[in-house]
Formats: structure tokens, C-alpha cells, sequence
């Protein structure tokens, strides 16, 4: 199988780090319904017995930091260099890693929680049943997962980005019983599934599994 499209991926995020840092951060910072999911999330990470959280897919890391501040031992990783050195320069007090969601370098069974907070939305269909499975490996029985999203039915190519910066990657819009299906055939159970926004025309869908 070509890795084409992840080299694609790695290149265009370095491209837009900083505009990225700055636009996203902000849309997060004023998105209550996201605020709250992570405070659920935080909940379940407790109840399940605590632990490392990995928040996977990180980018700049203010999600990382935001978990981090709700309690949890959260560390980043994700594929774009430029986006860790974002990370640990404005997050000085969190661990971010260097990695693939396709090959986690992790061991098994090593996290009570993880996240993948729309960094599911370039994987081709065909990776998302290993990436998902890779998942499952490394969270700890009854752990929670909580995934976002966009919902749809396509893939749309996007070839410039934040800051008017060019990128060459697919964005992959999904419908919650999609992603659940992969979910479920991983060896996940699915408890709750949200559609934020419905009116919007690029609805978002928020996902709990355990």
C-alpha cells in the first residue's frame, strides 16, 4: 500500500503550522459543546481508573493542554514535526511525541483514554479499520475513546489552507453508523453519538466507545 498520501499529510501541516496554531485554537477555545465532551471524557478516564491519555493527532496541542488542565495525564503525538515544536513551545509543561496514528509507538495496553479530535478526517477508508484496531491495542480494557468529526458521505480534496498556505490533502466526511461499524468490528462498544451543529452544511458528530 503507497504511503503517498501520508507524506502528503506530514508536508502540509508543517506548511501551515503557525496559522494552524492560531485559527484552531481560537475556534476551540470558543466551542462550549467540545468543552463539555472533554469534561465527560475526563469523567470516564476517572471512573475507569486513571492513567496516561493520549491525545492523538494533537497538532499545536491546546487540546493536550486543555485535557491536561481538566486533570488528565495527557501527552500529544502527532505526524507533523512543525506542529510538536508548536506544541512543546507553547505547552512547556506537557509531553508531546513525534509519531503515526498508523503505526503507534505504543505499547499495548498502554493508555486509560484516548482521543482523536478530528485527526481522523485525511485517512483514506481503507486505513481506518487498522488505525482504529491500532487503538484498541493500546488502550487498557474499559478504557474510554472519544472521537470528532466531520459528517457526510465524501471526500473532499483540500489544496490550501490556513493562512492562504498550500496543502494537498483529502478531507473525508463520515457518518457516525460508519464510523461506529469500524468502531464495533475493532472490538470497540459504541455508547454515545452526537451530530452537532445539524443545520450546518458540514454537520460535526462527536463519538464515545469504550
Amino acid at each position: 500500500m503507497t504511503t503517498e498520501w501520508l507524506d502528503d499529510i506530514r508536508k502540509s501541516y508543517d506548511t501551515v503550522a503557525a496559522p494552524y496554531a492560531d485559527q484552531v485554537g481560537k475556534l476551540f477555545a470558543a466551542a462550549p459543546h467540545q468543552h463539555a465532551a472533554m469534561a465527560a471524557f475526563a469523567d470516564l478516564v476517572r471512573t475507569a481508573g486513571a492513567g496516561p491519555v493520549a491525545d492523538i493527532g494533537c497538532g499545536p496541542g491546546h487540546v493536550t493542554a486543555h485535557l491536561r488542565e481538566l486533570g488528565l495525564d495527557a501527552f500529544g503525538l502527532d505526524l507533523s514535526p512543525a506542529m510538536i515544536d508548536l506544541a512543546r513551545r507553547d505547552h512547556p509543561g506537557s509531553r508531546f511525541l513525534v509519531g503515526s496514528m498508523t503505526a503507534l509507538p505504543l505499547a499495548d495496553d498502554a493508555v486509560a483514554g484516548l482521543l482523536a479530535w478530528w485527526s481522523l478526517i485525511h485517512l483514506p477508508d481503507d486505513v481506518v479499520p487498522a488505525v482504529l484496531a491500532g487503538f484498541r491495542r493500546v488502550l487498557r480494557a474499559g478504557g474510554p475513546l472519544l472521537l470528532g468529526f466531520h459528517v457526510g458521505d465524501e471526500a473532499v480534496p483540500k489544496t490550501k489552507g490556513y493562512g492562504g498556505h498550500p496543502m494537498h490533502v483529502h478531507v473525508h466526511r463520515r457518518r457516525p453508523e460508519r464510523m461506529g461499524s469500524w468502531l464495533r468490528e475493532a472490538g470497540f462498544t459504541v455508547e454515545v453519538q452526537t451530530i452537532v451543529r445539524p443545520e450546518d452544511e458540514v454537520p460535526s458528530a462527536i463519538l464515545f466507545a469504550r
